[in-house]
């Protein structure tokens, strides 16, 4: 097993990590957009390496109910991904989806679990497929998962899985909308093992 750790990423790795995160999350936000028909006004996406226990602060406070897209790649490069948004957010998304009116704000139903897993799925979908084109590398997710809880509780989960690889993970936030802006937060987990593989795939020895 390599003996890599995130906490040994320097600055040069680590631009390339921002590298990967921006043009992937563009990529995403740009399918987003397409898809639901927005006005692409996105912000440079933000791409921070934290600490396991600060990433539920980082995007809001850890008893906030949020939604969080979780799902599994494999092939090449193995390990996990998520996407988080507030509720506010997803509400938004799921009844422009679904042409309801945007202040609609009931429980999520069935059928509206259904279309924010589709909208997860094709944000998680244009970010791998970008990581893919700069890679050259295999990347295949699985068929995604959706929570909605409280953020203390949903990123337990990444931080369980991935803490025997070290403390930190590599948040990527992004920005976009029309006349509401929607805020979303990537975690992307690959086990170090991938994390070797993708940066000498650009040219980088560790």
């Amino acid at each position: 097993m390599s003996e890599y750790t995130l906490s040994d990423v320097n600055d040069m790795y680590f631009d390339v990590l921002k590298e990967i995160g921006n043009i992937g999350a563009g990529n995403a936000t740009t399918a987003m957009a397409n898809m639901l028909n927005l006005k692409i006004n996105m912000e440079v996406p933000r791409v921070e390496l934290l600490d396991f226990k600060e990433l539920g602060s980082a995007i809001c406070p850890e008893d906030q109910t949020i939604v969080g897209i979780y799902l599994e790649v494999s092939q090449d490069i193995s390990g996990s991904m998520m996407f988080l948004i507030t509720m506010d957010s997803a509400h938004y998304l799921v009844n422009r989806l679904m042409g309801r009116d945007p202040s609609y704000h009931e429980e999520f139903d069935e059928m509206d679990l259904s279309a924010m897993k589709e909208i997860g799925n094709i944000i998680a979908g244009s970010y791998l497929n970008a990581l893919s084109s700069m890679t050259n590398l295999v990347i295949s997710p699985s068929v995604p998962y959706i929570a909605i809880d409280m953020a203390a509780a949903i990123l337990s989960v990444p931080a369980i899985q991935f803490g025997q690889y070290g403390d930190n993970a590599l948040l990527i936030t992004t920005e976009f909308g029309d006349d509401v802006m929607i805020e979303g937060y990537f975690i992307l987990l690959p086990e170090l093992e991938s994390y070797d593989k993708i940066l000498k795939s650009l040219g980088i020895c560790l």
